[in-house]
This record gives C-alpha cells, sequence and structure tokens, in this order.
C-alpha cells in the first residue's frame, strides 16, 4: 500500500510542479520564497496521503493550499514602502493622497491584505529597477509631490530633462506592472 502511494504522490507532483511553480511564482516575487512555498504544498499533500485523508481533486487542492500558504506569507511579511508617505495630488482633489488611500485596506481580510502586500511589493521591485536618475524624478515628482520647477530649481537640471526621465520612469513602471494589474482586473 505504500507503494502504491508513494506512485501516485509522485505522479502528482511530476503532473502539477511546473503549474503549480508558475502560479506561485505570479503571486511571489521572491523565488526563494516561491519555491518554499511550492515544498510546503508537496509536504502537505504527502501527509495527507500518510494520513489517509482522500484528496477528491488534488490538482484543486494543491492550488488552494498553495493560496493559502502564500496569504500566511504575506501575513507575515511587511510592506516593502511606507503607505505614510504622501502621494501627488492636485487641489481639485483635496490635497495630499495618501498611497495607503490607493491600496485595499489591510482591515479588510486576508485576500486583500495579501493584494496589498503583492502590489507594495511589486511596485518597489519595478522601482528599485528604474535608473537612479529615473527614480528619483519619479518618487520626488509622484509620491512626495514636487513639481518639475522645484525639482529643477533642487537639482539644477532643465525641467524638460526631468520631463524626460519621468517618461522613461513611467513606460518602464507601466510595463513592468501590467501583469498585476491584469490579474487584479479579471477578478
Amino acid at each position: 500500500m505504500a507503494v502504491e502511494q508513494d506512485r501516485r504522490i509522485t505522479e502528482t507532483v511530476e503532473r502539477e510542479q511546473s503549474r503549480l511553480r508558475a502560479f506561485i511564482r505570479r503571486r511571489v516575487p521572491d523565488p526563494g520564497d516561491a519555491e518554499d512555498i511550492l515544498q510546503e504544498v508537496f509536504y502537505e499533500l504527502v501527509e495527507a496521503y500518510r494520513r489517509m485523508k482522500p484528496i477528491e481533486q488534488v490538482g484543486a487542492w494543491l492550488f488552494r493550499v498553495a493560496r493559502n500558504r502564500i496569504t500566511d506569507l504575506f501575513r507575515k511579511k511587511k510592506p516593502g514602502i511606507s503607505t505614510n508617505d504622501p502621494v501627488a495630488a492636485g487641489e481639485e482633489d483635496g490635497g495630499v493622497l495618501m498611497l495607503q488611500d490607493l491600496l485595499p485596506s489591510p482591515e479588510a481580510g486576508p485576500e486583500a491584505a495579501y493584494a496589498r502586500t503583492l502590489l507594495l511589493d511589486e511596485l518597489d521591485e519595478a522601482l528599485e529597477e528604474l535608473p537612479e536618475e529615473q527614480r528619483e524624478v519619479f518618487v520626488a515628482h509622484e509620491l512626495e509631490g514636487l513639481s518639475f520647477k522645484q525639482l529643477a530649481a533642487e537639482t539644477g537640471l532643465s525641467v524638460n530633462t526631468l520631463l524626460s526621465r519621468k517618461h522613461y520612469a513611467v513606460l518602464h513602471l507601466r510595463q513592468r506592472l501590467q501583469a498585476i494589474h491584469d490579474e487584479f482586473t479579471k477578478r
């Protein structure tokens, strides 16, 4: 009987591993964390078989366990950027808008907390990928609310240079964050 269990476990792992890994990697930016979650999911599969717990639809069960482990991971982690930093908003919008106002509320349950953390992590990673000059202009203008005129005065660069740097930053961020945007809008 143990030999039969081992065979079924091996077949399931071989059949589901690549799909499950891709599923986890789309939701967990750190490859190490993603691999840990994948191993935890397969460990739980082995444990379920060893305890003789029947699993009706093993594929769906694996993805449900993976989703739960991802949620657990994001509950433990803290956001990479401060949501207390102001985000630029026009005066017609009533003044300063906080980044936290644009994200799902952490009190809205585990799914919202997961989404919030995922969005912050993706944004932080995308910002880190930018060349320093582009990142500085983007952060100063969009997150700190400085005008291009103020930035030009502070840096000694022309407004056109600053506009160009921000333009390239926005293009990169738009391209980099498109996949996560698509994932959240199809829910």
